[in-house]
């Protein structure tokens, strides 16, 4: 039996969502967005995707409202993706998905997310224990853990070794 390429048959909110964001490669790219990659040589070298792959996802990701496409440079043209507030109603799911794979198969803690104002890791939800609130994506501070390699080979693993807000744009040095 052939494997289908939908979920037609699937009265399904879940199935729905995979529909958008269940290919390979797609909620890595979102998590880049989130993490401040906007460009699209940035995306490339930092996932170590395919061209045509990531191409596509931005496309599809853009087309679904999740990204937008920003033009930053006339001559000659370049654009950046950034999340918009559709992609950023993702960061649940992201944040879930991550805890449960530290918990379940990597047991690694490779990046802590912390709540900028007081510096407190957030719990599950998003939530600052210090400070008893829901922490908005834009307010989260990233930071390397324990577990992430202090020598990753492309700069922008190597940008994100620095503590920085989500969303905000990742600075990577030039080669």
């Amino acid at each position: 039996m052939a494997l289908g390429k939908d979920y037609a048959t699937q009265e399904c909110s879940i199935a729905s969502a995979l529909e958008v964001i269940g290919e390979r490669w797609t909620l890595l790219v979102i998590r880049d967005a989130f993490y401040g990659v906007r460009r699209y040589n940035d995306f490339l070298v930092h996932l170590g995707i395919p061209r045509a792959v990531l191409a596509s996802r931005l496309q599809a990701l853009t087309a679904q409202g999740i990204l937008e496409k920003r033009r930053y440079q006339e001559s000659p043209p370049r654009d950046e993706y950034v999340l918009t507030d559709r992609g950023i109603a993702l960061w649940p799911t992201l944040r879930a998905l991550g805890l449960w794979g530290r918990e379940h198969l990597t047991k690694r803690r490779l990046r802590i997310f912390r709540h900028a104002a007081c510096g407190t890791e957030l719990g599950p939800y998003s939530d600052c224990p210090a400070c008893g609130t829901v922490v908005a994506v834009p307010d989260v501070e990233v930071v390397p853990g324990p577990d992430l390699s202090r020598d990753p080979a492309d700069p922008v693993s190597r940008a994100l070794l620095k503590p920085k807000r989500l969303l905000r744009p990742v600075e990577v040095e030039p080669a």
